[in-house]
């Protein structure tokens, strides 16, 4: 389970293979059945976790009853609402399996002890936080400056072994249209 995290990990830092497994140490494994819930609107977070299985979906739910997906989090990802866990207030969003899958788990308390006594995780976090920054900027501005045929080909494109794993549904709650009109899209593209 920790081999995943630990190649992760190591795609960011170096840490040594005492520091690797103190700071692994500090997970927990959680399994998580397809459609169950390891987050829901108003709880607070208390975790920020690492896929090592399966699919989740983080996602909120508008005042008109849509779901808005923030991401999908596939195995070697990242999982977590930030705001909750950072502030510890109550959540907006829900993290949802979408297939049987595992995750490991870490505290807020476990990672503030990870930062005093490892050093170079606070490293590994800011580099994460950065890249998270980046790829929140790029989408933001991709659904202001794009239309929405052109943000299904650059998914498709960008995520092609996840986009096999969605549902048309799911693909368009993230991209932030309806079902309908994402399947005027895939017709129009397939017609080409």
């Amino acid at each position: 389970m920790t081999e995943l995290l630990i190649q992760n990990i190591l795609n960011h830092i170096t840490l040594s293979k005492k520091e690797i497994d103190s700071f692994c140490n500090l997970f927990d494994q959680k399994e998580v059945q397809k459609k169950h819930f390891l987050l829901r609107e108003g709880q607070i977070c208390k975790f920020e976790g690492f896929v090592t299985k399966g699919l989740f979906r983080v996602y909120h739910i508008d005042n008109n009853g849509f779901e808005q997906v923030l991401y999908f989090a596939q195995e070697n990802w990242w999982i977590t609402d930030i705001d909750s866990f950072t502030n510890e207030t109550p959540s907006q969003l829900y993290i949802q399996a979408l297939e049987d899958s595992e995750v490991l788990l870490i505290s807020k308390k476990d990672k503030e002890l990870a930062y005093d006594n490892i050093p170079k995780i606070e490293k590994l976090f800011r580099v994460m936080t950065q890249k998270t920054h980046i790829s929140l900027q790029r989408r933001m501005i991709d659904n202001l400056s794009k239309n929405a045929d052109q943000r299904y080909i650059d998914f498709i494109e960008k995520y092609p072994n996840l986009f096999q794993r969605l549902t048309n549904v799911q693909i368009a709650a993230y991209l932030g249209i309806s079902h309908e009109f994402l399947s005027k899209i895939r017709r129009k593209i397939a017609s080409k």
